[in-house]
């Protein structure tokens, strides 16, 4: 497969692929990356520590049904999570693991094929590409004076993929009829919503291990639409944005973007989808950008603020010691990625973090309410620092003095 990336495929189209998927090295890889990803069980009810305890015997099982054209994939259990900073909840299909393990599979002979061609501005779900390389391309450009910005936002997008032309797109690429009907099985596979299973007409179901990879493939030609056109977009999967140097540029973007969805049978979020300048402000992949500066947006500090209230109840039964270090894991995973925010942002989460510590040892102490006034002085910022308590701001400056070194 690599030689022929390289030097081409007869017509640019592949024909057989199918053994691939099949082999046992890449189910066994497959295996690896699905038991890495962790996850819930699905409608069987199989853990991936259950799966993996007869991996040899269940991968073999597997192999056979590819083989004979017998295997089917089982109904994904729907479920639905929060959406950060909101009252909403967005839906979330878990797949069986031995369908995550045939996914996974599939997913690895795909990739290679089409990622040789995906366009340069496009950033998410892609091997050695990462969120913050789609900021940094943000920022560079809003430097180089592209300050006219079209806010896209792709209405419920992995919901509403056509299933007929999702697979038009891949046939243009791939040709194998079984790999085509493996694909076009897990689109179709039986949705468990509670009690009630459903067929999905269209979209590809979130959570599931290939949903991913086909979204940036239906996406790509809009890619390079915008490419050949002149237009500066940086998306990371259905999150893009289209950033423009006037406000008349801005316009003929966003004609040309509402065209190709009309044509590709999506919809845009008529509210969420709008022009604004660097001034006005806008959001992405969490970060709020204006007037050259960027900061967490609110539901980015929604989110954190949701999971931090969580392990600093006042009604907590830990020691200090463990919720520190609780909150800790927290702190310390949110600051890795809004780092490189103002440095306004820290020092109020710092102060609402200790608030909350000090609710709870006053509560401790036979008080009612939340920790305030004379709280300060009996339990002082240096008090939680001996205690270990990660602090943001201490982080941020740190941070800023490497860099500047």
């Amino acid at each position: 497969m690599l030689t022929a990336l390289e030097n081409g495929v007869n017509g640019g189209k592949w024909h057989s692929l199918m053994d691939k998927v099949w082999s046992q090295a890449n189910l066994f890889s497959a295996s690896m990356s699905v038991a890495g990803n962790a996850g819930a069980a699905g409608v069987d009810h199989v853990t991936i520590a259950a799966f993996s305890r007869h991996l040899d015997e269940n991968l073999q099982r597997l192999e056979r049904a590819l083989r004979d054209d017998t295997y089917r994939p089982q109904a994904v259990r729907r479920v639905y999570i929060p959406k950060p900073g909101s009252r909403q909840r967005r839906p979330l299909g878990i797949p069986t693991v031995r369908d995550r393990v045939a996914q996974a599979a599939l997913r690895n002979v795909l990739e290679p094929i089409f990622e040789r061609d995906f366009a340069e501005q496009s950033y998410g779900f892609r091997p050695g590409r990462c969120c913050k390389d789609a900021l940094r391309r943000v920022e560079q450009l809003l430097k180089e004076g592209h300050t006219h910005v079209v806010d896209v936002d792709l209405k419920s997008y992995f919901d509403t993929i056509p299933h007929d032309k999702l697979l038009a797109r891949i046939q243009e690429k791939v040709v194998d009829g079984r790999v085509l009907r493996l694909i076009e099985r897990f689109l179709k596979g039986g949705v468990l919503d509670g009690l009630r299973e459903w067929t999905p007409e269209q979209g590809s179901p979130q959570g599931a291990v290939v949903s991913p990879l086909l979204s940036n493939i239906y996406l790509d030609p809009l890619d390079h639409e915008m490419a050949a056109r002149g237009f500066q977009m940086v998306r990371y999967a259905d999150d893009l944005v289209i950033l423009c140097r006037s406000q008349e540029e801005a316009e003929q973007a966003l004609a040309a973007v509402q065209t190709w969805v009309r044509t590709a049978g999506l919809l845009l979020h008529p509210e969420k989808t709008r022009l604004v300048t660097h001034e006005q402000g806008f959001d992405f992949l969490g970060y709020h950008f204006e007037r050259g500066y960027k900061w967490p947006r609110q539901k980015s500090l929604a989110k954190l603020k949701t999971r931090l209230r969580a392990k600093t109840r006042r009604t907590s039964g830990h020691s200090l010691e463990f919720i520190v270090g609780d909150v800790n894991v927290t702190s310390r995973g949110w600051f890795e990625y809004f780092k490189h925010g103002h440095w306004t942002t820290f020092e109020p989460i710092d102060s609402w973090v200790r608030m909350r510590l000090r609710s709870i040892l006053r509560k401790r102490h036979g008080r009612k309410g939340r920790g305030r006034g004379s709280d300060h002085q009996r339990w002082p910022n240096a008090f939680f620092t001996n205690a270990g308590l990660f602090c943001l701001s201490a982080a941020h400056a740190s941070a800023r003095q490497s860099s500047r070194r």
